[in-house]
């Protein structure tokens, strides 16, 4: 009997190495703005130790480069783990703007205006997303559950809104971290 169980827990540790070893794919609206993506990192985000949503940040070969965030694409998207209202996403993204210096109260209050255009209400388990359009007129394109919401071609408010996550400055250096994990340009 203790040979059985040994053997079906050798088992499954060699079943959960080889899950975890295995990369993760992309979706496929991921791999249109991000050519040969690969999982960065993925974290979670919690308030008052409410499941907010999971985070995922995809890069290509160039990876992500806090000096030079510009000059390749990559893809942040969030899988909600609760509904929420699409406006007071917007709010909470503008918060975070300006907590952490982006803009000035002009250009916020127009992004803010921006976002609640563009975000939907969110149900359990949708996903937004958003990829940063490196190489085209500078932008941000948004999607929901894979299908096109919106093209954003601002510069400033793309870089504020993903600085809200990648930003050495941010309010969840955790979820930071954890989503930069291997964006290091590839060899």
């Amino acid at each position: 009997m203790r040979r059985l169980f040994a053997l079906l827990m050798f088992s499954l540790s060699l079943t959960a190495m080889a899950a975890t070893a295995a990369p993760a794919t992309p979706p496929a609206f991921v791999s249109v703005d991000v050519p040969d993506a690969r999982l960065a990192g993925e974290g979670e985000f919690t308030w008052f130790g409410m499941r907010i949503y999971q985070a995922q940040l995809w890069v290509g070969p160039l990876g992500y480069q806090d000096a030079m965030p510009e000059t390749a694409p990559f893809v942040l998207e969030l899988r909600y783990a609760r509904a929420l209202d699409g406006g007071k996403i917007a709010d909470a993204s503008v918060e975070q703007m300006q907590k952490i210096g982006a803009g000035t109260p002009q250009q916020r209050q127009a992004w803010l205006a921006t976002m609640r255009r563009v975000f939907p209400d969110v149900k359990e388990g949708q996903r937004l997303a958003a990829a940063w359009r490196a190489g085209i007129a500078p932008g941000v394109r948004f999607y929901l559950d894979g299908k096109v919401l919106a093209d954003v071609p601002d510069g400033d408010f793309a870089r504020a809104f993903f600085a809200i996550w990648l930003s050495p400055s941010s309010t969840a250096p955790k979820l930071r971290s954890a989503l930069l994990r291997d964006a290091a340009p590839l060899p």
